[in-house]
């Protein structure tokens, strides 16, 4: 039976746990009030973007590889947006068994696969299965926030990649913040542009009629086509990257909330079984205390 001094001991230690795990859920809470408006005021830019990109593709004859892809399906390229710091639950292992899921489906039919990390931890997941297929590892770019010169960064190295004919195809893999409680990995297909918006928004109900509209529209080009897809498609994939590393920043924080709540609850769970302990073992102790007294008395 543990004394009434390690009792003691391990009360003040949760206590402090619980300190601490209080404090992070409210320093998480704080960040995701303006996460979650990034999110909210990202979305529509993103979405129209992605529809006016997805019609436009279809009415043109481009060959620019940003679009069309080298038009093989032999090296796939995963661009996988995860954290750099933990206590989140399952918000990284779950994107990570995500990737590394499709890409063992991959692997097993022929393909070849490499990965572009953004973030610490799924690196550190990542590396333990398919060290030698990751190109590169972007960790403490979302330091402090996300900002759209570091998805720059990202877009960068993947046309680097692409125009060095290292990949055919290119999926980003990203938590999507749907709500406080729920953070669902998605991947999304930025290289050659998939055929159609994202099946896996949030707001799906609402893009139908959008849609048709933007499917019909007729487009005309000043100076020229190449002209204007030259810019809008590097544009394009660094706005789709910064929109993941938003989404994954909100899910990040509410994550931790939830993580951490959830810790705090069991912390004080746990010291109040500890309490009951110590306060059982010390009556215990009393009570034998008692009885040598009376003992000894009843000996004289």
């Amino acid at each position: 039976m543990a004394s009434l001094k390690d009792l003691k001991s391990s009360i003040l230690s949760v206590q402090s746990t619980k300190r601490i795990t209080s404090a992070m859920k409210m320093v998480a809470s704080a960040k995701l009030k303006k996460a979650t408006d990034n999110v909210e005021e990202s979305r529509p830019y993103v979405t129209e973007m992605s529809k006016m990109i997805t019609n436009l593709s279809k009415g043109t004859s481009s060959k620019n590889p940003l679009l069309v892809g080298t038009g093989q399906d032999k090296v796939h390229l995963f661009v996988v947006v995860s954290s750099d710091r933990g206590l989140c639950g399952g918000f990284n292992s779950n994107l990570a068994r995500r990737a590394l899921n499709d890409a063992r489906a991959l692997k097993k039919s022929g393909k070849k696969v490499k990965f572009l990390i953004v973030g610490r931890k799924a690196n550190v997941i990542i590396k333990n299965v398919f060290e030698n297929d990751i190109v590169e590892a972007f960790e403490e770019l979302n330091k402090p926030v996300p900002e759209y010169q570091h998805a720059k960064i990202v877009s960068s190295k993947i046309i680097e990649m692409l125009n060095a004919g290292e990949f055919d195809i290119c999926t980003m893999y990203y938590n999507v913040f749907v709500n406080a409680l729920e953070q669902r990995p998605t991947p999304k297909q930025i290289i050659p542009l998939a055929s159609s918006v994202d099946s896996d928004k949030v707001n799906d109900d609402k893009q139908d009629s959008n849609e048709e509209k933007y499917s019909k529209a007729i487009y005309e080009y000043d100076p020229s086509e190449d002209a204007i897809l030259m810019a809008l498609l590097p544009k394009n994939l660094i706005v789709q990257l910064y929109s993941a590393m938003l989404e994954s920043f909100a899910g990040e924080q509410a994550a931790r909330m939830t993580a951490m709540d959830n810790a705090t609850n069991n912390a004080g769970d746990m010291i109040h079984n500890l309490q009951i302990k110590f306060n059982r073992t010390r009556q215990a102790q009393i009570t034998g205390e008692l009885i040598e007294i009376i003992s000894g008395a009843e000996a004289l």
